[in-house]
């Protein structure tokens, strides 16, 4: 970790996590309350997916009340659909853009060049690209939407970005620069990651995809369909407060704060302090001047029944995105009858509701129609060449040597040897 000595050495990365995003989200406000340096010398923020909408907050300067209203409030609304993710009403790229529309700064593009990294992924060849030049705000906003984009589960026609089309970058490049030294990472998945959960599963096995390191287990089974399919406000929540503990214990293990807070935590005493410092006992060396401690407890978020010592800003924030709506409606609606008369009356209500929704949804399309159209129609060009190349090649099949004019010789037959220089020379004399 010695090129955290020099100012703007080091990146940060963020991988994509879906509903788990609010991971990265604890994990920043660890390292902004604990370790402001490794946030304001950082040269850059890497991210795909849900890890490039907490870069460009952490680039814009948005609030963690901000982030966390946000993404709660989408689970809070996937909750209150009677399908889930598959109710008409649910739209997540128009909800995540019309919400970057309201709050992202005016020049948040001129905050995002050079100091932005969004990891994109092209269509239908599945190159990488990673865009750090924003021209305009609408732009940025547009590489953020493209790099959010996964296919089927947002739509059947990938957005544009200067011509090109392109899907979820965590398809091609979860984790921007992971396998550079200078670079930090985070993810919500147990794995080799710098700031990672800590994984209770025995198995060693790693699955080595789209540019990350994923622990083949049961729990990141689990965790890789919560982010597609989140669960109540609640677990979401502690997601982010195991990304802040997760964080906290990066920093201590690499000497990066004053005290053994994580320690402190689970033996319910603060450690006896040995030869002037309190990580002296443990394996430790200097590198770069930082004091390495490997030694640190993994913590789990049911180990601080009262987290708001950790983070008073967090916490609050957290519960105040958590907090039901104390209507008459929204608690009949969440209630046991409330459930079951949502259920009976839905083979009534859906039928409407699809036709409303699907059309918001047309007349928001318009616009758009002709490019899309136009590029439907390439893509359909592209394919039936394709199909009609390989349809051609097979009914061929391979040219017979008796069409071209070389007579075909059997392996049963002895070859006859190649003739000399002499036979050459004089075969036209010897024939005549």
């Amino acid at each position: 970790m010695g090129f955290l000595e020099e100012e703007g050495s080091w990146n940060l990365s963020f991988s994509g996590a879906g509903f788990l995003g609010l991971y990265h989200v604890g994990a920043t406000q660890c390292l902004r309350q604990r370790a402001p340096r490794l946030l304001q010398g950082a040269r850059r923020f890497y991210g795909s997916s849900s890890g490039a909408l907490n870069a460009v907050s952490i680039v814009c300067g948005t609030s963690v009340d901000f982030c966390c209203t946000h993404l709660l409030g989408m689970v809070r609304h996937v909750q209150r659909l009677s399908l889930g993710i598959l109710h008409p009403a649910y739209a997540p790229i128009e909800h995540i853009k019309r919400q970057l529309q309201d709050s992202l700064p005016p020049d948040a593009h001129v905050l995002a060049s050079q100091r932005l990294g969004v990891s994109l992924t092209r269509w239908p060849d599945g190159h990488n690209f990673i865009i750090t030049d924003f021209a305009t705000r609408d732009e940025l906003i547009q590489v953020l939407v493209c790099s959010l984009y996964f296919p089927f589960y947002c739509g059947v026609i990938p957005p544009e970005f200067r011509g090109e089309r392109y899907i979820d970058g965590a398809l091609s490049n979860n984790l921007p620069f992971a396998d550079c030294p200078s670079t930090i990472t985070v993810s919500p998945f147990p794995g080799t990651v710098d700031i990672c959960p800590q994984s209770t599963s025995a198995n060693l096995h790693e699955l080595n995809a789209f540019n990350a390191s994923f622990q083949i287990s049961t729990e990141n089974f689990f965790l890789g369909f919560t982010s597609l399919v989140p669960p109540n406000p609640e677990v979401v929540a502690d997601s982010c407060r195991q990304g802040y503990l997760d964080a906290l214990r990066f920093l201590e293990r690499r000497g990066l704060t004053k005290e053994p807070v994580l320690r402190t935590l689970v033996s319910k005493e603060p450690p006896a302090p040995a030869d002037g410092g309190w990580d002296a006992g443990c394996d430790q060396h200097r590198k770069g001047g930082l004091s390495l401690n490997w030694n640190v407890p993994p913590v789990q978020v049911k180990d601080v029944p009262k987290f708001e010592q950790l983070s008073p800003e967090l916490e609050a924030a957290l519960k105040k995105a958590c907090t039901r709506d104390r209507g008459p409606w929204a608690r009949f609606c969440r209630s046991g009858p409330g459930q079951v008369l949502t259920y009976a009356l839905l083979p009534c209500t859906l039928p409407f509701e699809y036709v409303y929704f699907r059309g918001r949804r047309l007349v928001a399309w318009l616009p758009d129609v002709p490019a899309d159209l136009r590029w439907m129609q390439g893509l359909l060009r592209s394919v039936a060449h394709k199909v009609s190349s390989r349809t051609k090649a097979w009914l061929l099949g391979p040219i017979s040597p008796l069409a071209t004019g070389v007579p075909e010789t059997s392996p049963l037959q002895p070859q006859i040897a190649p003739p000399t220089d002499r036979t050459l020379e004089l075969g036209p004399t010897h024939q005549a």
